[in-house]
């Protein structure tokens, strides 16, 4: 008769005795509950117009007090929020603009930095008509929206670049206190591309800044997203995942080597402004 040594039975404790089957595996122990959530994670839950009214129907004066706290606080950083979200979309530029709307701009530094860390301008060079151009063309408007404390403009790019072939185009160039943090050639050319990589790419650069707080609607939009079981919007998730299959490289100047004569995409250009 064939045992199992998995089945806790007398017959199989006689030998696991004697040590002619292994002793019966313990089962994992139960995972610990959850931390109670805090006070101040149950009001998180909760828009400015809606802790005014829990404020209001509080049970007693103690509780309306922390509410009420609690929403200031969430007002000031509102406030604080607005005030450095200066941009918020894509300005066009032209090439007598560079120097003083990206080169000059990202040595701006924002009224609160202790730091003076600059600004993140991400100037975007694009052709019109080619299709994966006006595909990123896109996706950089959105994240325009998206992060307002960073300057996105758009330029025609040989309008920009003198002679810039098709074939690099398009070109994104990041700069961070009046330098180039990061180059972008040809963005999309060796497949379709999704947000989240120029996305990702953009905050390894450090041209992106993590919104400290959410707004009332994008929170409202969020509960509804959850619900709905969309992808998680916090973009801390997958930035590091989606920046390892990019062709963004990190160069410091703009300029390529002529390999081969004839071929345009190899061909020689400066970047002077």
């Amino acid at each position: 008769m064939a045992v199992n040594p998995n089945e806790d039975t007398e017959f199989n404790d006689a030998l696991r005795k004697h040590g002619i089957i292994p002793p019966l595996e313990k089962p994992p122990p139960s995972p610990s509950p959850p931390p109670s959530p805090t006070f101040d994670d149950l009001l998180n839950n909760f828009t400015s117009s809606e802790l005014q009214e829990l404020s209001e129907d509080a049970p007693n004066d103690e509780t309306e007090r922390l509410i009420a706290a609690y929403r200031q606080k969430r007002l000031a950083q509102e406030r604080k929020e607005d005030k450095r979200a200066r941009f918020g979309r894509v300005y066009p530029i032209g090439r007598d603009d560079y120097t003083r709307e990206v080169t000059e701009a990202s040595k701006i530094h924002e009224d609160d930095d202790e730091t003076e860390s600059g600004t993140g301008v991400v100037c975007f060079l694009y052709k019109d008509g080619l299709p994966r151009s006006d595909r990123a063309f896109q996706h950089v408007r959105q994240l325009a929206a998206r992060y307002p404390r960073t300057k996105f403009v758009s330029i025609v790019g040989d309008k920009c670049i003198p002679n810039l072939p098709d074939s690099r185009v398009p070109m994104l160039i990041v700069y961070k206190k009046g330098e180039i943090r990061n180059q972008i050639t040809a963005w999309g050319s060796d497949r379709e591309r999704r947000i989240e990589e120029l996305e990702a790419i953009l905050f390894l650069t450090d041209a992106l800044h993590m919104p400290e707080a959410i707004p009332d609607e994008d929170r409202r939009r969020d509960d509804e997203d959850e619900s709905e079981d969309e992808v998680d919007k916090d973009p801390s998730s997958h930035m590091r995942s989606a920046a390892t299959s990019t062709n963004g490289k990190l160069q410091k100047n703009i300029r390529s080597s002529a390999n081969t004569k004839g071929n345009d995409s190899d061909s020689d250009f400066d970047f002077d402004l």
